[in-house]
């Protein structure tokens, strides 16, 4: 199981983070320690793009809600990017309520 994490920061203080491969309980905390490192540098809108995500478990779920919970705290904002597969998980847990999924990246930026 591996996970690929790219962060490039298109303006001040927005991140792009493109996550490609499996999000379970054994690669998911790097996701999580990717975004706490971003929020200690002042930087809180955030895109997590996952259309590169093979397998999304409920640890990687987790993390997301507590990315979406900490970026609101310090004021910043949190964006998704997601094929229909992913957003299929969201809506069979009642996440799309929480989560705003955005069709592309330049509509997530937009958003922030």
């Amino acid at each position: 199981m591996k996970i690929q994490i790219e962060t490039r920061c298109p303006r001040e203080g927005v991140a792009v983070i493109v996550v490609t491969g499996e999000m379970d309980v054994h690669t998911a905390p790097k996701l999580r320690d990717e975004i706490r490192g971003l929020l200690e540098d002042g930087v809180s809108r955030l895109v997590v793009d996952l259309h590169s995500v093979d397998h999304l478990d409920s640890t990687a779920l987790g993390i997301l809600i507590s990315a979406l919970r900490r970026t609101t705290e310090v004021g910043g904002a949190l964006r998704l990017l997601a094929t229909p597969r992913v957003q299929r998980i969201f809506e069979m847990t009642g996440l799309n309520k929480v989560f705003q999924v955005a069709a592309t990246e330049e509509e997530a930026l937009a958003q922030l």
